[in-house]
This record gives C-alpha cells, sequence and structure tokens, in this order.
C-alpha cells in the first residue's frame, strides 16, 4: 500500500504549493503577538494621583500645570526608593480652607491625615488612553490588570484543548476557519466592551479562538510538508510571532487609543477567513477519516500546482500515521522515564511562559520609552531562531535547551543588580535574557514531540503545554504585585525558575540521531534497539536490488 511520504517523494516534500500554504500561515503569527503581549500598550498605566475637585479648583485658578499643582497637593509617601508623590492617597482637608494661596502655594500639612482617594484619579495620559485609565484600575484596583492578562491565558488553556479535539474531529481546515470567524468577533467586541467585566468575558473568548486556530495552521503545514522540513517549517512559523512583536510598537506608537489597536489587531483575522479559498485540508487528516477520495483529490492539486506528475497508485493511499493503540493521559505517568519526562517538559513549559510574558510586560513599568524597548527586545528573538536551526542539527536538543535556559536565568538575575545608571548596560543583559528564554520556547515545542512514542505523542504535547497557559496565568500576577515590593523582585524569580528549568532539562536523554520511538518501551528500554538499524540495514541488504532502490530503510 502507498504511504503519503510515498507520495510526497512524487508531489514534492516543499514544493511551490507548500511553499505558498506556508507563506499564508506564517501570517496568522504576526497578530496573535498582538494579542499575547498587546497589554503592555493597551494595559498602560501612566503616573496617576487622587483627584480631589477643590484642589482642582484652586489649579485652575491660579493657572498652576498639571505637575505643579501634584507638587504642591499631592502629599509625600515613603517606597523602596525613598519619598516619592504617593498616587492613591490625598490629603483629607478642605483646600478652600487653608492657608494655601496662589502667591504661597505651600503649606505644613505634616499633622494633616492621609486618606484614600475618594472621587477618582488625575491621569498624566502622554498621549495613550488604555483600558487602566479608563476604569480606574489603579491602587486599590490594580490586580485588575493582572485578570485582563489572566482571561486572555484562560481561553488559551480551553480553546488549545478544544480546537485540537475539533481539529481532530472535524479537520485542520475547517477548525481554523472557525477559529479565525470567532477571534474576529470576540475581537470586535472587545474593542467596544461597555465595562470591566465584559471586557474580561470576551477577552477570554478572544483567546479561546486565538491560540487554538495558530495551533491549527501549524498542524495544518507541517502534515503537508516532507518529514526532514517539519522542523524547519515549525520554527519559521514561530519566527513570525516576532516579527509581530516588532510591528506592534509601530501600531501602538500610531494608535494610541487602546480600542482602536484592539480593532487593528484583530482585523487580519477577517481577512484569514478568505485562506477558505487558498489553503486545503490535510491529506492526512482525510486518510485518518478514510475519506481517500478527498484525499487523492487534493493531492493531485497540490502535484499539479508543484508541476509534478504522479506514477504511483494513488487507490491504494492510505493513513501511514495511523495507529491502533488508544493513547491515555495515564500513559504519561505510568512508567519511570514517561513520568520523568513529562513532569520536566511541564516545568518548562511553565517556566518559558513565565519568563517570557514576564519579561515583554515589564517593559511597560519601567518608565522609558515603551515603543523602543519593545522594538529592542523584539529584536533579539530573531537570533534565537537562527541558534535553533544551527545547533540541534550539530550539538543536538539537550545541551542548547538547557544552555538557554540557564543563560536566561543568569540575564535575569545580573540585570536585577544593575544600577539604573547604566542603563544600556543593563538593557543589553535584559536582551540576553529574552534571547535565552526566546529560544527555550521555541525549543520546548519540538523536544516534547520526540520523547513520547507515536500513539500518545499528540496527546503528550497538549497535556505538557497546558503549563504554558497556567504560566501566563500566573504571569501577571506574579509580575506586577512583586514589582510594587520592589521593581526588580520578579527578575530573582524569572532567574530561579530559569536555572531550575535548565538543571532539569540536563536529566533529559539526547534525540538528536535517535530513531521516534514507537511505544512506551522503546522510551524506558532504549538499548534494546540499538542494534536496530543494523537489523534494518542486514534485512535491505537480503532484498532484491530493485525493491531497495530509492527507498528508506525498512523499519521492523
Amino acid at each position: 500500500m502507498t504511504t503519503f511520504d510515498d507520495i510526497l517523494e512524487e508531489v514534492g516534500k516543499f514544493g511551490r504549493c507548500q511553499k505558498r500554504v506556508f507563506a499564508l500561515l506564517c501570517l496568522v503569527s504576526m497578530p496573535w503577538a498582538g494579542v499575547y503581549v498587546g497589554i503592555v500598550f493597551q494595559g498602560f498605566t501612566p503616573e496617576h494621583w487622587c483627584k480631589d475637585p477643590a484642589a482642582r479648583e484652586l489649579r485652575e485658578s491660579c493657572g498652576w500645570g498639571l505637575h505643579d499643582a501634584r507638587r504642591h497637593t499631592v502629599p509625600l509617601v515613603n517606597s523602596s526608593v525613598g519619598m516619592v508623590q504617593s498616587q492613591c492617597q490625598q490629603y483629607d482637608v478642605d483646600w478652600n480652607d487653608t492657608s494655601v494661596t496662589c502667591e504661597e502655594p505651600r503649606a505644613n500639612f505634616t499633622a494633616m491625615p492621609l486618606t484614600a482617594c475618594k472621587d477618582g484619579w488625575e491621569y498624566d495620559y502622554e498621549g495613550r488612553v488604555s483600558f487602566v485609565t479608563e476604569f480606574d484600575l489603579v491602587c486599590a484596583n490594580a490586580w485588575m490588570v493582572d485578570m485582563y492578562q489572566a482571561t486572555l491565558n484562560v481561553g488559551f488553556l480551553v480553546g488549545s484543548i478544544a480546537i485540537g479535539y475539533l481539529a481532530d474531529r472535524f479537520g485542520r481546515k475547517m477548525s481554523f476557519l472557525m477559529s479565525n470567524l470567532l477571534n474576529a468577533i470576540a475581537g470586535m467586541v472587545v474593542a467596544v466592551s461597555p465595562n470591566y467585566n465584559a471586557l474580561l468575558v470576551f477577552r477570554m473568548f478572544y483567546g479561546f479562538g486565538v491560540k487554538g486556530g495558530w495551533v491549527a495552521g501549524y498542524v495544518l503545514i507541517t502534515e503537508l510538508v516532507g518529514v526532514e522540513y517539519r522542523r524547519t517549517v515549525g520554527v519559521v512559523y514561530q519566527m513570525f510571532f516576532s516579527v509581530g512583536i516588532l510591528i506592534m510598537p509601530l501600531i501602538a506608537y500610531f494608535i494610541s487609543d487602546w480600542r482602536w489597536f484592539q480593532v487593528a489587531i484583530t482585523v487580519p483575522y477577517i481577512f484569514f477567513l478568505g485562506y477558505y479559498w487558498f489553503i486545503p485540508e490535510s491529506p492526512r487528516w482525510l486518510l485518518s477519516q478514510n475519506n481517500s477520495s478527498k484525499a487523492v483529490e487534493i493531492t493531485k492539486a497540490i502535484a499539479k500546482e508543484n508541476g509534478k506528475t504522479l506514477s504511483k497508485n494513488l487507490e491504494t493511499l492510505k493513513d501511514d500515521t495511523a495507529v491502533t493503540s488508544t493513547a491515555s493521559i495515564l500513559d504519561l505517568f505510568k512508567t519511570p522515564k514517561m513520568r520523568k519526562h513529562t513532569f520536566i517538559l511541564m516545568f518548562n513549559w511553565f517556566t518559558s511562559a513565565v519568563v517570557y510574558q514576564g519579561l515583554i510586560m515589564r517593559l511597560g513599568i519601567l518608565g522609558g520609552n515603551v515603543y523602543i524597548d519593545f522594538l529592542i527586545s523584539g529584536l533579539v528573538e530573531f537570533p534565537a531562531a537562527l541558534l535553533i536551526l544551527f545547533t540541534i542539527e550539530r550539538i543536538g536538543r539537550r545541551i542548547p535547551f538547557a544552555a538557554a535556559n540557564i543563560v536566561s536565568g543568569a540575564a535575569c538575575f545580573i540585570t536585577a543588580f544593575i544600577p539604573e545608571s547604566m542603563f544600556w548596560f543593563k538593557t543589553a543583559v535584559a536582551c540576553v535574557g529574552r534571547l535565552g528564554i526566546t529560544m527555550t520556547f521555541e525549543m520546548v515545542v519540538f523536544v516534547n514531540t520526540e520523547l513520547y512514542p507515536t500513539f500518545v505523542r499528540n496527546l503528550g504535547v497538549s497535556v505538557c503545554s497546558t503549563l504554558c497557559d497556567v504560566g501566563g496565568i500566573v504571569a501577571p500576577f506574579l509580575l506586577y504585585r512583586l514589582a510594587v515590593i520592589w521593581l526588580e523582585l520578579p527578575l530573582i524569580i524569572f532567574g530561579v525558575l530559569a536555572f531550575i528549568a535548565g538543571g532539569l532539562v540536563l536529566m533529559l536523554p539526547e534525540t538528536r540521531g535517535v530513531p521516534l520511538p514507537e511505544t512506551i518501551d522503546d522510551i524506558e528500554f532504549p538499548n534494546r534497539n540499538k542494534e536496530r538499524p543494523l537489523k534494518n540495514q542486514q534485512l535491505v541488504n537480503l532484498l532484491p536490488s530493485d525493491m531497495t532502490t530509492n527507498k528508506d530503510p525498512i523499519k521492523v
């Protein structure tokens, strides 16, 4: 019987058709960057202080500027950097009954009691409007900003599982298109949300569709190309997320209102609905559903676009990846090595999400030029993909994977203790941390696939990657709440997590040049299969030459 991989030998493993589909699907990664870390711009928290109507009248009557009025009317409080003007307290005083005048703007308020803000807040908008300023998510309500990002990751968590199931049940293409329809609707509704509660609900639906659609596109393109192209295609597909990171600050610079920014990152999903006419369904999936006639039709269309002529008998085309074993979550934990792999990979997914999101969102609270800082941090992601492609086939998986974690952790530790006066050095070290964690994030995807046997491989990736979304839920709370105590404290936590993750990776086996495992016994007793390649070659040598010409070694 003819397998789809046999057909790809003639159709073209990465021909014109696959390149076109790949280019179209890569575009999907770009707006996802805006969804994933757009909170840096949409949730920007400017300088703020208590709004006091009486003090405001005094400011207007005296013609004081915003900062002059703040200096005269806002109390000083202790902080980790010394005495600063309070953002959450005000004098409990009647400004019309004090000695403050336009000529004598200062008074002795040391004995005056302080109270929490009663009438809202004044903001130094800096030309930008965020949902934080619109819904007053500051001071006692600051944790609500964390919820904005957390609900997105809840959507990611549920959506990746649900749409993953739908992709196996109804097809990669259909799930991809339905996800983008949901993205377009939910994204636009987020942009017009009338209140904070509605914002959270629709933000969760937005996350539900975005990640699931991205994963469906990833699976679709990897199933259309030859085996030797899958890893490169997967890395480049993720690299376009970094392209989105670079474009995002440019969009935010010209669109300063968070609602219009939301529209801008949602519009692409409307255009992606047009992919209905430009991308095929996965023939591999169709074969797994016993729909060989449709699979043959699509395969012929791919061959035609690639300028190839088919000679093999397509009528006997079958699913070359079908397995008879039934996968269970228990299979990931019931044997010692499978259990070890699962826990290590889970921790690495979790760490990658926490550190990656944390380092990006941290740019929004540093007080520098967020556009330039974001652009610089995005540029360092590109060498990560190149380093992966250069090292994984020369050095292997384990050492670069562990080294990326450890370098990221070391960079976080060092950055935390570099003084602000050494700004560019501090920025350079922080960028090294971004480079390391980006490599980690991209490597954990395919290392995960190489450490599980075939029948449980997809399930293993799905289960382990859920910890990525758990990390995304934790990241904003970890960053924003700890930064209140000490701005650099989150970096210390990130460093500890990355160091532990790197050490655990060294406990994993090297998978470079190792055949993908087929059964749990291949994982638990790898030495049993060391002689397998020799036996395969001995068997091939016994076959007639016309049966071995231009064929891969037979798998036993």
